[in-house]
């Protein structure tokens, strides 16, 4: 079972290496699982495929220089290359790490990198970033492509699996995602479209211009596995008599926070602090199971 509901990470959202210190993360095995769902259903949106063409072609020009930094750091050339369009524009005068100019010493996390300069500039600061600061990519020894995405919504932050929802980082333009975005550090997600293009479509895109990007990840699972997001808690908490009922929005808010609470109260053993977590949806599962028993 897929469980993406550990809800309320504190993370920092400008820059692709969020401040992972103290953080309450999601589950990443279960993120992977998920991640690797999406993927194989994902699809480029109609109105938004044509904006993928410009980075990819981009991407696939560069690839040598990216190919330098894997082999400097170890992290593949395509989460360094799509990592570059979502951090700076694919602009080599720029951080990867947070799109802060090469030149001057960062101000954004990672802050207090650099300067760097020279005709290696941009590879000395992307080497730095990927081996020196956290969450540390070059230690990262899985490149699926469940993994790598994984990885990239890692650095980007965690609000979006805390709260049951797709991240625009990796999926905007596709129909994996509709609306969502944190605005402001620390923020709410707010109903806006991100109109940057998300990691996910442009690595599709990438592969329609390079046969030799491949992946060979296999869902585990031969049928269809239930998406434990904030979709499926709503419908549950309603099943089993969320008062008021849940409007099911996918959206873990103050009201279904409320419902979470409630149900805690009502079994032993659970903390009635509103978080759902892993012992909650577990009795969530286990109520939800016996209504289905006794309706056999």
């Amino acid at each position: 079972m897929l469980l993406t509901l550990l809800f309320f990470a504190r993370t920092t959202r400008r820059g692709m290496l969020a401040d992972l210190e103290g953080a309450e993360m999601a589950d990443l095995t279960a993120l992977k699982a998920l991640n690797a769902n999406r993927w194989a259903a994902a699809k480029l949106t109609r109105a938004r495929a044509p904006e993928f063409g410009p980075p990819a072609k981009k991407a696939v020009a560069n690839k040598a220089r990216y190919q330098s930094i894997e082999s400097l750091s170890g992290v593949s050339w395509i989460f360094v290359a799509v990592s570059h369009y979502r951090e700076s524009s694919q602009n080599f005068a720029r951080n990867l790490g947070q799109g802060d100019p090469l030149n001057k010493v960062t101000t954004h996390v990672p802050a207090g990198r650099g300067p760097f300069l020279g005709p290696t500039a941009f590879e000395d600061g992307a080497v730095d970033a990927l081996v020196n600061c956290a969450p540390h990519a070059a230690r990262n020894k899985d490149w699926s492509i469940a993994s790598l995405l994984t990885l990239l919504e890692q650095y980007n932050g965690m609000s979006y699996a805390n709260a049951g929802r797709p991240s625009p980082y990796i999926w905007s333009g596709t129909d994996q995602y509709t609306n969502g975005k944190v605005v402001v550090d620390h923020g709410p997600i707010e109903p806006i479209v991100d109109k940057q293009l998300g990691c996910a479509g442009l690595i599709m895109a990438m592969m329609k211009l390079d046969p030799s990007i491949t992946f060979d990840d296999k869902i585990a699972d031969a049928e269809p596995t239930p998406i434990l997001d904030a979709t499926w808690l709503q419908t549950s908490l309603n099943t089993l008599g969320a008062t008021p009922p849940l409007v099911i929005d996918g959206v873990f808010g103050a009201a279904t926070r409320t419902a979470v609470r409630a149900f805690q109260k009502s079994k032993d053993g659970l903390t009635a602090n509103g978080v759902a977590n892993a012992d909650t949806v577990s009795a969530i599962k286990e109520a939800i199971a016996k209504i289905q028993a006794g309706s056999a």
